[in-house]
């Protein structure tokens, strides 16, 4: 089986309120600071729809790179680990290094949305979209998977910060 939870939670590394001002724009990283969640539900070609849950432990370095540890677990599976190492690149592109893509992540702010594009394991294409809710303490994620173009998974699901971890 490949690592379809891998996107869900990828996208919650940047989360900017949709209604406020830049003054006012809550900063990617320290989001991440602490506990974050993500709750979602992937849905594989042929197969029956299953729960997926992300806590991740984010922390920025001195030099400036978000590291975050995420426990994911897949209903009926036993939990597993993720890291993550996220630098800024210019305004609204990041890259990443994240231990479930081949390769690096790129992350680009389109409009008030987060796009995150990676390689999977197993020649997968991954495809996250991420949409900050008002408040900017959570968001809305889609997914897509996708296998010599066509599409084999999808998952949506809801990231939040954990307030005070």
């Amino acid at each position: 089986m490949f690592p379809l939870h891998i996107a869900p939670l990828a996208a919650c590394l940047l989360l900017t309120p949709v209604s406020a001002s830049a003054e006012q724009q809550i900063d990617p990283f320290k989001f991440f600071e602490g506990q974050t969640e993500n709750s979602a539900t992937v849905k594989v070609v042929l197969k029956k729809p299953y729960r997926s849950r992300t806590v991740g432990r984010g922390r920025i370095e001195a030099d400036g790179i978000l590291t975050m540890v995420q426990t994911v677990t897949d209903e009926g599976k036993a939990p597993h680990e993720r890291r993550w190492r996220v630098r800024k690149l210019g305004p609204g592109r990041y890259t990443a290094a994240m231990s479930d893509a081949v390769g690096p992540v790129t992350i680009t702010k389109v409009g008030n949305r987060y796009r995150f594009a990676f390689t999977a394991k197993g020649k997968l294409a991954v495809e996250q979209w991420l949409t900050p809710l008002p408040g900017g303490t959570s968001a809305n994620t889609s997914v897509k998977v996708r296998k010599m173009g066509v599409v084999i998974a999808t998952t949506e699901g809801v990231i939040r910060k954990v307030p005070g971890k």
